[in-house]
């Protein structure tokens, strides 16, 4: 695979505006961190500059070349971001969790009915399509409504801790369960919780397949400028494929311009843009 080459500045400085990479814009409080996300559509919690798209922990860092220490538990951005992160999720204005890949994301509540259409499931697809664990933990749930980790797993009888995790992921990653609150004391511990409790509407949504592909990268080159070849896909998880079809949906109505296969800009920044794109011929 080849190294992707630097951006021009002017689509970095576009970036920065947009995604608070700049200590002007710096993200200090929890209603900052909603209003950025809100702005973002969506946003990866801990991942630094190594990782594309926009995320709370660069927010916080105001700086694009924010890179993660090794020892977190001492870096006071890592420690704000991580405090932020748990007064986003107790208030619970913008949805919180780990989705596709395992990837802890925050998403604007305008926007968590195009994911829900990609990723989350019906009811009557569950037997189907979660593993018998993940069944277990949800029925409990269902009941109890919202339980710490360990209760679950007691509850559920899913006993071992790494099964109870991977049940909980998928759960996660289906857009079915989602963490609440984070306990420190006497131990740390989540309370999870059904996203339906917290975002029914939305939830709720029907949306068609294509038109949230759109609209997912819609949201992302707004705050992008531009794209380029599998950066919505690394981002959001997508599949090259439907990152694609997203965006050339962009193209045809007008909202994006497209200089090469996969390269594709905001129609109206199109002169913060220009030059970009001849570097790629593919998805």
């Amino acid at each position: 695979m080849k190294h992707p080459r630097p951006l021009p500045p002017e689509v970095e400085e576009f970036r920065d505006e947009r995604w608070c990479r700049e200590a002007t814009r710096q993200v200090d409080s929890a209603f900052d961190a909603e209003r950025f996300i809100e702005r973002a559509g969506f946003a990866a919690c801990l991942t630094d500059s190594r990782r594309p798209g926009p995320s709370l922990y660069i927010a916080v860092c105001g700086r694009r070349d924010a890179v993660m220490p090794r020892n977190v538990q001492k870096d006071p951005e890592a420690s704000r971001t991580w405090v932020l992160k748990d007064e986003i999720m107790q208030r619970g204005k913008v949805y919180y969790a780990k989705l596709s890949r395992g990837t802890a994301m925050f998403i604007a509540p305008r926007v968590i009915p195009c994911f829900h259409a990609i990723w989350g499931m019906r009811r009557s697809e569950e037997r189907g399509r979660l593993s018998p664990d993940a069944q277990a933990v949800l029925r409990v749930l269902r009941h109890e409504w919202e339980m710490s980790t360990s209760d679950l797993r007691a509850e559920s009888g899913v006993n071992d801790r790494t099964a109870c995790t991977a049940a909980i992921d998928e759960l996660q990653a289906a857009m079915i369960v989602v963490p609440g609150e984070a306990v420190y004391v006497p131990k740390f511990t989540y309370i999870w919780t059904l996203g339906v409790g917290r975002f029914p509407d939305e939830l709720r949504r029907r949306m068609p397949r294509d038109a949230a592909l759109r609209e997912i990268a819609r949201a992302f080159l707004s705050g992008a400028g531009t794209t380029v070849l599998g950066e919505l896909a690394r981002v959001t998880g997508l599949s090259r494929t439907d990152a694609g079809r997203g965006n050339q949906a962009l193209v045809r109505e007008g909202f994006a311009t497209m200089s090469a296969r996969g390269v594709y800009h905001l129609a109206e920044a199109r002169q913060v843009v220009q030059g970009v794109g001849e570097r790629d011929d593919t998805h």
